[in-house]
């Protein structure tokens, strides 16, 4: 971590949701869960769930904690200083944000080998072309998620960019070659 993270990291603030929720229908936790998973919050432990303070961030776990309460459950939400152990609950969030960008480097992969697929199986149609052009526009709204919520700038994000920068290339070479196709046909 470089001295202007680190110094970044020392000052922030957190919001810290500390919640219980009933044992039973078991989905009533898992809701929980994925909503605290998509707001990209890192759990310290069981049921205690931080995120860098934030306007938007307050906003998105007060709706939650209403909802933990609509389910029976009790939930409280705090904003505080980490007093001792910072660069764990630091570090601990940039794994979470790293762990994301990997993943979409892992489906740029997946992308570029598919459109490498279309060009072994000669398969240039519009079609195709529209198919994997709303792949890779999923691909951009996820990063763009992610991206929103990585409040220290983690490393992964370079290789996500380059992932998709290559995604889109791809994508451009294979539509040049599509429209080619088209022309050719006529």
């Amino acid at each position: 971590m470089d001295e202007k993270t680190a110094d970044k990291a020392a000052s922030t603030n957190w919001l810290l949701l500390i919640y219980r929720v009933p044992p039973e229908p078991t989905r009533l936790r898992s809701t929980v869960w994925r909503r605290i998973k998509s707001l990209g919050a890192i759990y310290l432990q069981n049921s205690a769930a931080a995120l860098p303070a934030s306007a938007a961030n307050e906003r998105a776990l007060r709706k939650l904690r209403r909802e933990i309460l609509d389910m029976s459950g009790t939930a409280v939400l705090l904003s505080c200083e980490v007093l001792a152990g910072e660069p764990d609950v630091h570090n601990a969030f940039q794994a979470a944000r790293n762990d994301e960008y990997e993943e979409i480097v892992d489906r740029c992969e997946d992308f570029l080998h598919q459109v490498k697929k279309e060009y072994a199986d000669n398969h240039f149609t519009y079609a195709e072309l529209e198919e994997n052009e709303v792949d890779l526009v999923k691909l951009r709204n996820w990063f763009a998620k992610v991206r929103e919520r990585d409040a220290f700038d983690a490393d992964g994000r370079h290789a996500a960019e380059k992932g998709l920068e290559a995604c889109a290339e791809s994508l451009e070479a294979y539509a040049a070659r599509v429209y080619a196709e088209e022309a050719e046909s006529r």
